[in-house]
């Protein structure tokens, strides 16, 4: 830790060193003319920026008449401007000095003749751009800008050359009898003609006619993000993220216009570079160059099979022709808890127990010289460290481009054991072979490894955030008669401290390779065929010790060990034609492909006790001295997927725009004569900016268009690849006297089903495109509805019947809602503001049901209820129990409402209480420039949405030792007495009820930053093109009513059913990071 901060406060040093340093920035010339001469603005130049000029009186061309207006531009600008079209050339010397002197006329060169070309090309403050792309146009001849923004190039006299850079608008100059060209590019904001990614190929903005997202990469090197799913989060319309838990390595769950199925996959597709995958963590954000989100069933058609969720593409970043770029992030953070929970002190848990012991046995005989005091939460929960470090170089020629950056990751939590490490490994490389052949070479490793803590369970099942409230508060740390063990005794009752819970050593690594080899083959003019072979391999392995010694639970097997292991290879083989063409104004776009991907999945686990204790260090399963026959055990599986899929795209000078999508899938998931599975989709647009009639409101209105479209997606995800099929169940029968038939016990397990096919989603889109003002305000509207049919759900069977459940398609459900999205560029110049809204609203409903009418889920472990309830014309995480009316003044139990009449309280009194779907999810980014400083302050929430705190059944229930909240202090105590705290001992108080169902909605400021730029011509002396410091703080403070750690929460992980339940999970927490981004 001292080394940590060592490190940082170095760090902050030499940024402080660095930003005093380059206050010695070059001032910027503003002024101007009006039919003045050349010599008389030259007067004010020499006012203006303290430049002296030398020339003689009688040179050509200084009475010529200009006129001219300049705005915060470098001298050589402005120069550039002032001299244009005379016979005057200058040159600018040290110490600001320019010379003035006649232009050459001799040796005039002629046109095709080739000249060397130099120059300097800067953004309109004056400032070098490093990399722009100069190339002559219709040759192979090409260069970029240095450091200094410099360059040379040899071209034709008469030929135009270009600059071209990303984000700024693009420039041509023809080559004259002038050697020097100094160009200044202003930034784009002509968004619309930004190419987005979509399915198998590119479009520009301006021309799509579906529903996809684009999320802002910009701002991912200043967050403290572990993986690209974050980056998601209230940043686009429609997307629903998630992160269930706070522990580091946990993963986010997300939902694209809400959730679709009941027990397949919730999750939508993602496709990294091409290539599909159903986890992103083994991707370091830094190295993503976009992404897009397919949101509607026309956009994601193209994956069919795997896209009823949506569809998520990143691009990562590949090599670019021009001068070697070397980038170099880091940042160090800390984190605390968000928020603390307090609980009963000494004094107060003994006045709790002798109340408890007046009513009930179970209370422990606690002495009054018992004063002993652990801030549990103090203790447990401490300071995380983030830290993050990451390299990339990126160069090319017109022949070959590189990108390879590699990087590493650590995050340790508030809790001791809680932590997750990443190493990462990139190369993308492409390649001209010929004329007409291209390559195409990406690879990726990551290794991840991450430790575990046990959450989401109450805390007599070692739940160990549940724990920090409960262990009593004169416990110790340690037992203080054998400091080899924890502390586990509260005057004969037994609870595992928060330490003791989390003894055990629980650690998951996991090595991911992912590569794709890929030609691209030119045929004819605009007829190209692409062909690439990708594979992806996953190796995980998992362990687990609990020592024979610290724990009551160790001492009792005299120790344990688990491991398991696992092998995913998966490997995908594709085939695309494509064909683009334009006449007159009509622009057509054909693709047409085969693909097809495999997936082999092999796993092995085991598990052994009675451990050597003279044997500590070692961790496996050579230290167990007997094996656990019921936990070891093997498995292997595999599925196929083969698809045969297609696009036409036309439009009519960007004006009227039709798409057409068609992909057929065969899973190998589905009975035979199931198996196929035919996704087609259209869409169309009508830029109505382009009509005639809108002409006159061309000034105010830049574009208007009105998109609308109808797909179908499938999905085969989230469950077993032989579902189809009758299973069977096996137990183990060990060799003994009384059991005369040992061996394999076999029995049916769950029947066969030879008509199980896909469930599909439809889905229609209709959605309006708004830009005003030039760019400036960009505004967005959708709205959806979305019908997914066989539904596929496993149904318990009657409880005689054998087997007892099947898999079948059992259901439909319907989720509907509109989006909307807001971008402003408020201030433009020296002061930049930019606003960016979206808010969405989803209505989700479970309109069909099969065999059961009804499920449970979500069982609670105090008392034994289900919470959750999914039941036709509900939506999905409806939570289901009593209605709490409050605390009866007379006797200090809940009243609960009879809701059939009969006169007293029974299981048929239970209800719906609200659901764990939010009303509307929102987020918004303010971003502000000035002077090389920028402020980013990012706000995310969420509206409307409920929570099950069953974390209150074990803080507040007050039925047996363990400690509570202080929020009991307030519990009923006397007759007469009003409160909303029952009185002790009853556990019928403890019934799932609204009494912990609260308002989860919440307004969080998820992240600020404040970053300075350090002025690039200082920058220069040193080697560097940029250099950026920034502090950000993450989580800083969250608005909501809710009582628990935080209301991002869910115990069931990204169940779709079982939402919005918090049951002692790893809270968030708030961070602090520092950090720079170098290049060179």
């Amino acid at each position: 830790m001292r080394k940590q901060l060592h490190i940082i406060f170095r760090l902050v040093m030499f940024s402080c060193i660095l930003l005093f340093v380059s206050q010695e920035a070059s001032a910027q010339i503003t002024f101007s003319v009006k039919n003045q001469t050349i010599r008389q603005t030259i007067r004010v130049i020499e006012k203006k920026a303290d430049y002296s000029f030398f020339y003689t009186d009688k040179l050509p061309g200084l009475d010529q008449r200009i006129s001219l207006t300049v705005n915060n531009e470098s001298i050589d600008a402005v120069l550039e401007k002032v001299f244009k079209g005379s016979s005057i050339s200058y040159k600018i010397e040290s110490g600001k000095q320019v010379v003035l002197t006649l232009k050459s006329e001799q040796n005039a060169p002629q046109k095709g003749d080739k000249k060397t070309i130099t120059g300097v090309v800067a953004d309109r403050r004056g400032e070098p751009l490093i990399g722009v792309t100069v190339r002559v146009e219709g040759e192979n001849i090409g260069t970029a800008t240095d450091i200094d923004g410099r360059f040379s190039l040899e071209a034709p006299v008469g030929a135009k050359v270009s600059f071209s850079y990303i984000g700024y608008v693009s420039q041509s100059h023809t080559v004259n009898k002038q050697n020097v060209y100094n160009v200044s590019l202003s930034e784009d904001s002509q968004v619309l003609e930004e190419v987005v990614v979509v399915g198998y190929g590119s479009m520009k903005r301006k021309d799509i006619t579906t529903a996809v997202s684009v999320v802002s990469t910009a701002d991912i090197e200043e967050r403290p993000i572990m993986t690209a799913a974050q980056a998601i989060q209230g940043k686009a319309a429609g997307i629903q993220v998630v992160q269930p838990s706070g522990m580091p390595g946990s993963g986010v769950t997300i939902r694209v216009r809400g959730a679709t199925s009941v027990q397949a996959s919730n999750e939508p597709l993602y496709v990294v570079d091409g290539l599909p995958s159903d986890d992103i963590s083994n991707i370091s954000p830094n190295d993503i160059e976009s992404m897009q989100i397919l949101k509607d069933a026309s956009s994601a058609a193209i994956y069919g099979a795997r896209a009823a969720n949506g569809v998520v593409l990143i691009t990562t970043k590949r090599g670019k022709i021009g001068a070697p770029q070397v980038k170099m992030s880091a940042y160090v953070g800390f984190s605390k808890l968000g928020k603390k929970i307090d609980a009963l002190n000494t004094e107060q848990y003994k006045d709790l127990m002798k109340d408890l012991k007046a009513v009930s046995d179970v209370a422990p005989n606690i002495p009054e010289s018992e004063t002993r005091y652990v801030d549990w939460t103090d203790l447990f929960f401490g300071t995380g460290v983030n830290q993050n470090y990451q390299l990339s170089v990126a160069n090319g020629t017109e022949k070959l481009q590189y990108f390879v950056s590699g990087g590493y990751s650590d995050e340790q939590g508030i809790v001791e054991k809680a932590h997750f490490n990443r190493y990462n490994f990139r190369a993308n490389l492409d390649s001209e072979q010929t004329k007409w052949l291209k390559m195409a070479l990406n690879f990726a490793y990551s290794h991840t490894g991450g430790q575990w803590v046990n959450e989401s369970r109450s805390s007599l099942r070692a739940g160990s955030i549940l724990s920090v409230v409960n262990t009593p508060p004169f416990m110790q740390k340690r037992n203080p008669y054998d400091p080899n063990e924890y502390d586990e005794q509260a005057y004969g009752a037994r609870i595992l401290n928060p330490l003791a819970a989390n003894a055990a050593d629980s650690n998951t690594n996991t090595d991911h390779i992912n590569g794709s080899l890929g030609f691209t083959v030119d045929i004819l003019k605009g007829l190209k065929f692409k062909t690439t072979f990708g594979i992806e391999l996953t190796n995980e392995h998992w362990d687990y010790y609990l020592d024979p010694i610290s724990t009551s639970d160790g001492r009792g097997t005299k120790g344990r060990v688990e491991e398991s292991f696992s092998r995913n290879f998966e490997w995908l083989f594709e085939n695309l034609l494509t064909y683009d063409c334009s006449f007159n104004k009509h622009n057509l776009s054909i693709l047409g492909g085969a693909t097809q991907q495999r997936a082999q999945y092999n796993g092995s686990w085991m598990a052994g006790f009675d451990l050597a204790e003279s044997y500590p260090d070692i961790h496996s399963i050579s230290a167990a001295n007997q094996l656990d026959k019921d936990a070891c055990g093997s498995s292997a599986s595999a599925w196929t997927l083969a698809s045969f899929l297609g696009r036409v795209a036309y439009n009519y000078d960007s004006r009227y725009l039709l798409t057409v999508n068609f992909r057929a899938d065969g899973s190998s998931r589905f009975a035979p004569g199931h198996r196929w599975g035919t996704f087609p989709s259209v869409s169309a647009g009508w830029r109505i900016s382009g009509e005639k009639f809108m002409q006159p409101l061309q000034d105010i209105v830049t574009d208007l268009k009105l998109r609308a479209g109808w797909g179908m997606n499938g999905n085969q995800g989230g469950f077993g690849n032989y579902a189809y099929m009758a299973s069977m169940s096996v137990s183990k029968l060990p060799v003994s006297e009384g059991n005369l038939y040992p061996g394999l016990a076999i029995k049916p397990g769950s029947a066969a089903n030879k008509e199980l096919t896909w469930e599909k989603t439809s889905q229609w889109n209709l959605g309006l495109d708004l830009t005003m003002f030039d760019s400036r305000l960009s505004f967005s509207v959708d709205a959806y509805y979305k019908k997914t049919t066989d539904l596929l759900l496993t149904v318990s069977l009657p409880e005689n019947v054998v087997p007892s459940s099947v898999t079948r398609n059992d259901g439909e459900m319907v989720n509907k809602g509109m989006e909307f999205t807001l971008s402003s560029q408020n201030f433009k110049g020296n002061f930049q503001w930019n606003t960016d809204f979206n808010i969405s609203f989803n209505r989700n409903k479970l309109t069909k049901l099969g065999l059961n009418k009804v499920y449970y889920y979500a069982e609670m472990y105090e008392s034994k209820e289900k919470a959750v309830i999914l039941k036709e014309g509900l939506p999905l995480g409806t939570f289901f129990g009593y209605i709490s009316e409050g605390v009866d003044p007379e006797t200090g139990d809940i009243i609960y409402r009879d809701l059939n009449g009969n006169g007293f309280i029974d299981p048929e009194d239970r209800t719906t209480l609200g659901n764990a779907q939010p009303k509307f999810i929102y987020g918004m980014t303010n971003t502000f420039s000035y002077a090389g400083f920028d402020l980013s302050v990012f706000l995310q929430g969420s509206q409307g949405n409920k929570i099950f705190n069953a974390s209150r059944i074990d803080m507040e229930g007050m039925t047996d030792f363990r400690n509570q909240s202080v929020r009991v202090l307030d519990r009923w105590k006397r007759p007469g007495m009003i409160t909303n705290v029952p009185r002790v001992g009853n556990t019928e108080n403890n019934h799932n009820s609204s009494r912990f169902v609260e308002d989860g909605s919440y307004l969080r400021l998820k992240t600020v930053t404040l970053s300075y730029n350090f002025p690039k011509k200082w920058l220069n002396k040193i080697h560097l093109s940029r250099l950026q410091a920034y502090v950000t703080g993450q989580n800083l403070f969250t608005l909501t009513k809710y009582k628990g750690y935080d209301p991002e929460v869910n115990a069931f992980g990204g169940d779709s059913v079982a939402q919005g339940v918090d049951y002692g999970t790893y809270p968030q927490s708030r961070a602090v990071i520092f950090g720079l981004n170098v290049e060179f």
